[in-house]
């Protein structure tokens, strides 16, 4: 498969559905919990309106405040839309030494 979620296989995507009331703060906690590394909100349709890569760098280094622009427009976006359907590409946490060398 060529699709760009196969580049990595530690890789993986979660949908939720999600009311536009909630958007703009369900996207600051999922920014905050430093595994994401691209949100892709859609129409409960399917249809894509905005994709936000995220980087490691990104998410620690402060990225509500790097990101206060973006959401802004999705405020506003959520205003005019009830219901998303926001797609998270996670990034599986590094195994430990203890999943390495059970004992």
């Amino acid at each position: 498969m060529s699709d760009e979620s196969r580049k990595n296989d530690t890789d993986w995507k979660e949908e939720i559905f999600i009311a536009g009331n909630e958007l703009v703060d369900r996207i600051k906690e999922l920014v905050a919990e430093g595994n994401v590394r691209r949100l892709i909100i859609r129409k409960p349709d399917g249809e894509s309106l905005l994709e936000i890569p995220l980087t490691a760098g990104v998410a620690v280094g402060g990225a509500v405040t790097i990101m206060a622009p973006v959401l802004a427009a999705l405020g506003a976006l959520a205003a005019l839309i009830k219901d998303f359907k926001l797609e998270v590409v996670r990034t599986a946490p590094e195994q430990s030494d203890e999943e390495n060398h059970p004992g």
